[in-house]
């Protein structure tokens, strides 16, 4: 009996898949260009859905549910809570935070006739003296407020866009919390689902890939908003036994400050100076000068805390990237995303240093996995808080010997 031959679909030529190549990454820039809005409220859905799938995965296990319920059960009470937040301080904050800038803004503008004063004085510390009799402070004082001034006027007109616009606000929000809800949803428990890329031949690389980047927003993510909320905790308390006013605002932005290498703690250093010497109250009524030297030194011993034993068992030098070139991609990523770019410039930068040793590998024809993959065990039964936190130490002591 004939066979009646089988139909194949021709192969395409090098030129056709080069224009067609070409045409998706036109057609795909010119799509972010024009919507480039949205890029930021669906990389927050992302990463809401990614932080959220170990407890909704923890609560189907406890609690013998669906996988819908478990997700359902989460946003409900990110609603509530997000509801309460704003009903009880939302404006507060605001409203401190605005203050807060006007204080510093105008502290700057004495800042020239106090920089004057200083330059001709001797202050005596105890044993240590401190001659400023002989220094020229006044070109200083015109170049730091030079730098300062801009970026205060932008950032109060930023905080009264938020505080006039909070229905947009709470729009986006709305959209960040249903996009993340319905990829969770999707996900059906299956990390790999959140986000899925399949081509042909490529399976193998792109699990590695995904495994690879994982482990960087796994060290960021949760590591990172663990020191974030630390630092706002502990500044709370100090600022608030100290005396200083505006504690919560200052916190966060103390809180904000561990996101940006190098600036970010010495931005923070000087709005405290700033706030502490120029507000009326001094903690015991020491003199001014006094009560701000305090108030510093405190807060370098806070951050040197965290900058020497919190900070690395926590994050267990995960990311391998330095901190100069993660305060250029802060910088980088500020002007293309805004807040969120600061905040997530240091993953961003490990995930391009990964997929550039990929495509560079396979350019040359090389193995771009040259090393061995590090797994890690299944937790043990028992508590998966305690197993995880012991990990955390563990990393550490590994990339120490390493």
């Amino acid at each position: 009996m004939e066979q009646t031959p089988k139909d194949t679909s021709p192969s395409w030529g090098t030129n056709t898949k080069l224009v067609v190549a070409l045409t998706i990454v036109v057609i795909v820039g010119a799509l972010l260009v024009k919507f480039q809005f949205i890029i930021t409220p669906l990389v927050m859905a992302f990463l809401l859905s990614y932080l959220f799938h170990p407890i909704a995965d923890f609560l189907q296990r406890k609690l013998h549910i669906s996988w819908n319920f478990a997700v359902g059960i989460i946003f409900i009470v990110i609603i509530i809570l997000l509801l309460g937040l704003l009903t009880l301080g939302g404006v507060g904050v605001v409203q401190q935070i605005q203050s807060l800038v006007v204080i510093v803004q105008d502290a700057l503008k004495t800042l020239p006739q106090l920089i004057d004063n200083i330059s001709g004085q001797v202050f005596q510390l105890g044993p240590f003296k401190l001659d400023f009799s002989h220094l020229d402070l006044n070109d200083l004082s015109k170049q730091v407020l030079g730098m300062i001034q801009p970026m205060l006027s932008r950032t109060g007109t930023l905080l009264g866009t938020v505080a006039g616009g909070a229905a947009n606000f709470f729009g986006w929000t709305l959209f960040v919390l249903l996009v993340s809800y319905f990829t969770l949803i999707e996900s059906r428990g299956l990390r790999g689902r959140i986000l899925t890329v399949d081509v042909p031949g490529y399976g193998n690389d792109f699990a590695r890939l995904s495994r690879e980047l994982g482990r960087i927003w796994n060290a960021f993510l949760r590591g990172q908003i663990i020191i974030f909320f630390l630092t706002v905790i502990i500044y709370t308390i100090v600022l608030t036994i100290l005396g200083v006013h505006y504690a919560i605002s200052l916190a966060f932005l103390a809180g904000l400050a561990r996101f940006v290498p190098y600036v970010g703690p010495a931005v923070n250093w000087v709005v405290l100076v700033i706030v502490a010497y120029f507000q009326e109250f001094t903690l015991f009524h020491l003199p001014d000068l006094t009560y701000t030297i305090i108030v510093l030194g405190v807060a370098l011993l806070i951050d040197q805390i965290f900058d020497n034993i919190v900070s690395p068992r926590i994050m267990s030098n995960a990311l391998k990237v330095h901190p100069a070139a993660v305060l250029v991609a802060a910088i980088i990523a500020a002007n293309l995303f805004g807040i969120l770019g600061v905040v997530v410039a240091a993953p961003i930068l490990a995930t391009a240093a990964l997929l550039w040793k990929y495509i560079m590998r396979k350019m040359l024809d090389v193995d771009p996995w040259p090393e061995k993959e590090v797994t890690q065990p299944p937790p043990p039964p028992g508590s998966r808080l305690f197993v995880t936190i012991r990990r955390l130490f563990r990393d550490r002591n590994l990339n120490a010997k390493k």
